[in-house]
């Protein structure tokens, strides 16, 4: 089971549509700060605001040489929400797998065996 608090960044990372938008565009391939967000027709403060709330997560990694910021996609960055989801789904096919079971049967006590 993924350690709670790791979710919790994951999830808030992943809440904003403009950080899914620069995790979409690293998950092609690394880029400097000016390629992953260049056509956001937002500010620099509120740029650098979204890319810390995504390094905190740890979800993207910075690395600087000289002025090149460059930015990627950490490898495992989704893995504890993707496993955490997997288990949920699992979770409610078991529950609809039972509640199917369960209308069957009632079907077939009232004579209506077709679906």
């Amino acid at each position: 089971m993924a350690n709670h608090l790791v979710l919790d960044q994951t999830f808030a990372a992943c809440a904003h549509p403009l950080r899914r938008a620069i995790i979409e565009r690293l998950a092609e391939r690394e880029m400097t700060v000016g390629e992953a967000t260049s056509d956001f027709n937002v500010s620099k403060p509120a740029i650098s605001r979204h890319l810390r709330v995504l390094e905190e997560a740890g979800a993207i990694v910075r690395v600087i040489d000289g002025r090149s910021h460059r930015l990627r996609l950490r490898d495992d960055a989704l893995s504890g929400a993707y496993e955490w989801l997997g288990d949920q789904r699992a979770i409610w096919e078991r529950k609809f797998d039972v509640v199917e079971e369960y209308l069957a049967g009632q079907q077939a006590r009232r004579g209506g065996g077709e679906r």
